[in-house]
């Protein structure tokens, strides 16, 4: 019997119905899997794609963002509304709610957890947006056009605080360190963006910290209030992995489970994919944790073509991609800026479009590119060839990048 022919008898389960989840589910059928491949997840909604939240689903242009796939026609049986509380490898089981699951190979792909603002547990009006529950919550508040604070001025508070102005609120964005983006980019990238939001008619206040929240107001550290109708909190995620606590599983200080270059965990028969597994970077020599979407579509083709052969040969080593719209612009970043020794600002940061790269060693590591998408798209090649680049040229906006080679 041949290794693929093995594999394909055994079955697949995969813990995580969302986009990492689905995508490992599709590309074992594209790629030739037979054998059986079992979705579990959580929540009791059909899978849906999360970035339509913040959005489209808030705002009230969209009822769902539900994936549209076959489930049935790829012979992926769902089980949703499955808590998965337990792993006992030395079974090859997972231990739910609804009983036991077995598995042959085991996919975990739990996604990440939004972190909740301590003391605000049951208070009136807080919320977070992670699920489609909260986005439904959500969207008769904002049509009500509260006064709205938002705590954290990351990449969630700024689209939320875009959302929020769009259906006609008065918006406050509160954040504890010093600028916007600060856990993000560096302040040379971020400076620039701090005026959207007061282009945008929404407050910003940074270096305040929040002391409590109490229903109607948000009370910061230096003793002011702010009026508060609804508070949402985004101060960031943790991968969703508490469950996995003395099982095994090998995970980081950060909470996400430890894959090595192929995407496997510390257990055999067990891969991790997505916002709740870290992996190891080549081309950039450090370990990596992507919380964007692009990551939870590329990585699983290289989980299920591992599965295939049976024996790991495909390197998961991508070029981490994300972007944002935010206040009326689409912002875009490829690659790892840590490391890097040099920055190049493109264009003029007050105007509606620039870039900044990060170059090392004279090669390209990382770009930002705001209402410049033929930057990001010749950026993006040029960090995969590490091809040596001529730093005036790359200065020049007028320069296309894919021409700035040294």
């Amino acid at each position: 019997m041949s290794e693929q022919t093995e594999q394909n008898q055994r079955g697949v389960v995969i813990v995580g119905a969302g986009m990492a989840g689905v995508q490992t589910a599709v590309a074992l059928r594209e790629q030739g899997f037979t054998g059986p491949v079992t979705l579990l997840g959580a929540e009791p909604h059909q899978p849906y794609d999360r970035p339509p939240l913040s959005k489209a689903v808030l705002l009230g242009k969209a009822e769902d963002s539900a994936f549209d796939v076959d489930f049935e026609g790829l012979d992926i049986r769902l089980r949703l509304g499955t808590e998965v509380t337990g792993l006992r490898a030395a079974d090859h089981e997972l231990d739910t709610e609804a009983g036991p699951v077995p598995y042959g190979i085991l996919v975990l792909a739990t996604g990440a957890q939004p972190l909740t603002l301590p003391g605000t547990e049951g208070v009136p009006g807080v919320h977070l947006l992670r699920t489609l529950d909260d986005a439904a919550r959500l969207r008769p508040v904002l049509a009500a056009s509260p006064r709205t604070v938002v705590v954290g001025a990351g990449w969630i508070g700024a689209e939320f605080a875009t959302a929020a102005r769009e259906a006609g609120c008065e918006v406050t964005v509160v954040e504890a360190a010093d600028r916007v983006l600060a856990g993000a980019l560096p302040a040379e990238a971020t400076e620039p963006m701090a005026r959207w939001y007061e282009e945008a008619g929404a407050g910003l206040i940074t270096g305040a910290k929040v002391a409590g929240v109490e229903e109607g107001r948000v009370l910061l550290a230096d003793g002011r209030v702010l009026p508060a109708g609804a508070v949402v909190v985004g101060i960031g995620a943790r991968p969703a992995t508490g469950w996995l606590a003395g099982t095994g599983v090998e995970r980081g200080a950060d909470g996400s489970v430890t894959a090595d270059a192929y995407l496997r965990t510390s257990l055999p028969d067990v891969y991790a994919v997505g916002d709740c597994a870290s992996f190891p970077s080549g081309r950039y020599g450090t370990r990596l944790l992507v919380h964007h979407w692009d990551n939870a579509l590329q990585g699983p083709r290289t989980v299920a073509a591992n599965i295939l052969a049976g024996q790991p040969d495909r390197v998961y080593d991508p070029v981490p991609y994300f972007w944002s719209e935010q206040f009326g612009r689409f912002v875009q970043y490829a690659g790892h800026h840590g490391g890097a020794d040099t920055l190049i600002l493109r264009g003029d940061p007050a105007g509606a479009s620039w870039s900044v790269c990060w170059l090392k060693g004279g090669a390209l590591v990382a770009v930002l590119a705001v209402g410049r998408p033929r930057d990001l798209a010749q950026g993006r090649r040029l960090i995969e060839t590490a091809v040596l680049l001529d730093t005036a040229k790359v200065s020049d906006p007028a320069t296309p990048l894919k021409s700035a080679t040294a």
